[in-house]
């Protein structure tokens, strides 16, 4: 019965990461998916600079009011820009120095006219209102909305989770990954009793006269929309040192004891972070572990967590090897994301594989700086039951598109591979942390990374990323003898002209041999009777395997 439970669980997992992603295997889009995913001039003539969000939230009526002042510069000359804010919430003013603007909603899209050309270079303000009832998310985080529940006082316990879905979905902004406000301010007003935690600092605290407590947080560094939370709940903080990082922990007050117990496991996750991928990105925010009556979400600086105070995926081993419940999952997966994701992001979500395969590859290097690197290898390599290879990782540009959930492992089994590649460790640290270094604080597309990796590599990479990346199928390494028992080896991949060196031995002699193997046959010098004695390095390479007998 119990291996019946792990299989129901490793598949129950493969489904809802794809279910995360929005649009699926769909290969028509909508209006409202082009509004949403492309870049038009009423969205590329301006650039956020900041959000200042103040809202108030009534957890009995599940209903949000407020305004969201946004700033922005203005890039090209324009009359008309477009913001985003879903269709079932209301917009009850649009105001521009002191005047009510105009405004044409489309879909999920609202499309703001100015009595007056905007001028390039010039700084531009708005105040817009809105209200409503935001979408209740079903099964967050994988669908997008709010969760409102009580803790076992019987007290509000609220958050919300939106990527995919969008962060237009509860406060209005420019909804495209491309473009990241540089700061932002969140205020929300929550009945008196309840806290909220946002991202960012706390500033301010202030009662109000009307029962409420308005909470004031301030993010200083550049965010994605999507990380732009709240969480209310009657929290109870502690709070801890990282070097000069500070650690801020908000939980529910019954789960304080568990809370300080479980939560030790950031500081060694610093530890390797730090000298993997280079220091944390956002120390003029902070550092927060927020518990959440959702799993888990990489929310900048506020990252959620609903793990339940265990090791492993809910209790799980998604690698079955038990490598996977030597460590809290949701703690260091979603915090890894503060490097890939939050720092480094994708300018587009059909390139959100740098965000996922970067942080899915992050797991197995802390399990290699706690456990070692066979326990890092074993447990990237028991990932390999769990993906599909049912489409392309990267999905449909400028239709808000995200590829196949095996952006997750396929993915990071794609950077072991590349590390197999590399053979040196030293340079493969060097390279994470300098990848990291390179483009933290900015949005990129795939062919960054590739660039990146070419050019610090001095080999072209191309062909093994847009492999892995754009097709369903992995490189398979094809084996033959001919009539005088001599080894030939190819590639059979969909890329042309692939090239990537491979390990292995006879599995009766110990030195290693690394060939650069290509489409074409190569005849390989080494002594074997029969292919079957050949050991190929499974674990350092992505790959299937396929013997041709003559």
């Amino acid at each position: 019965m119990k291996q019946i439970y792990i299989l129901l669980f490793i598949f129950c997992f493969s489904f809802t990461m794809q279910s995360q992603l929005l649009s699926g295997d769909q290969d028509k889009f909508t209006r409202a998916d082009t509004l949403r995913g492309s870049l038009r001039p009423e969205r590329t003539s301006f650039d956020v600079l900041s959000y200042n969000l103040d809202i108030r939230l009534d957890p009995d009526k599940q209903y949000l009011s407020g305004f969201n002042k946004i700033k922005f510069k203005i890039i090209e000359n324009t009359s008309r820009i477009q913001l985003d804010l879903f269709q079932n919430m209301k917009v009850d003013s649009i105001v521009y120095n002191n005047k009510i603007l105009s405004y044409e909603r489309d879909e999920n899209a609202v499309f703001i006219n100015f009595n007056k050309q905007l001028r390039n270079g010039n700084i531009e303000s708005i105040q817009f209102y809105y209200s409503g009832y935001p979408l209740v998310a079903k099964n967050a985080p994988w669908d997008g909305g709010f969760v409102f529940s009580k803790d076992k006082n019987g007290k509000h316990f609220i958050g919300v989770a939106v990527q995919g879905t969008g962060a237009s979905l509860w406060y209005p902004n420019k909804d495209h990954q491309s473009d990241e406000p540089n700061s932002a301010d969140i205020k929300v007003s929550v009945p008196n009793g309840l806290m909220n935690v946002s991202n960012g600092r706390l500033i301010k605290e202030t009662p109000l006269n009307n029962g409420y407590t308005k909470w004031h947080w301030r993010v200083e560094q550049p965010i994605n929309n999507y990380n732009i939370t709240l969480n209310i709940a009657d929290y109870v903080h502690f709070e801890d040192n990282y070097k000069d990082l500070n650690l801020n922990y908000y939980v529910l007050k019954q789960n304080l004891k568990a809370a300080k117990r479980q939560f030790e496991q950031v500081k060694p996750m610093m530890d390797c972070f730090y000298d993997k991928f280079g220091e944390y990105p956002f120390k003029k925010d902070g550092y927060k572990l927020v518990e959440t009556p959702y799993l888990g979400m990489e929310h900048q600086s506020a990252v959620a967590y609903g793990n339940g105070y265990q090791n492993g995926y809910l209790g799980n081993d998604m690698s079955g090897t038990g490598v996977g419940l030597k460590w809290d999952f949701i703690i260091i997966h979603e915090s890894a994301h503060e490097w890939f994701g939050n720092s480094v992001s994708a300018a587009d979500i059909a390139d959100m594989w740098i965000h996922e395969s970067f942080t899915a590859y992050a797991e197995s290097v802390y399990v290699e700086c706690e456990f070692g690197k066979k326990d890092a290898i074993t447990y990237l390599f028991g990932l390999r039951k769990i993906i599909s290879n049912d489409r392309p990782i990267i999905g449909e540009y400028g239709v808000n598109h995200e590829g196949s959930g095996d952006m997750y492992y396929k993915g990071a089994n794609m950077l072991n591979t590349l590390r197999s590649i590399i053979n040196n460790d030293e340079k493969w640290w060097n390279l994470m942390k300098e990848f990291h270094e390179t483009f933290k604080y900015q949005t990129i597309h795939t062919d960054d990374v590739i660039e990146f990796y070419n050019k610090r590599t001095e080999e072209n990479l191309e062909p093994i990323f847009n492999q892995y990346l754009n097709y369903t199928s992995i490189p398979e390494l094809q084996l033959k003898f001919d009539n005088n028992n001599k080894l030939y080896m190819r590639w059979e991949t969909d890329v042309n002209d692939f090239k990537m060196p491979i390990e292995f031995q006879n599995s009766s002699e110990k030195s290693v041999i690394r060939e650069n193997v290509t489409n074409h046959w190569k005849l390989i010098e080494i002594e074997l009777e029969d292919v079957d004695e050949l050991a190929i390095n499974k674990y350092g390479y992505y790959i299937n395997i396929k013997k041709i007998r003559n």
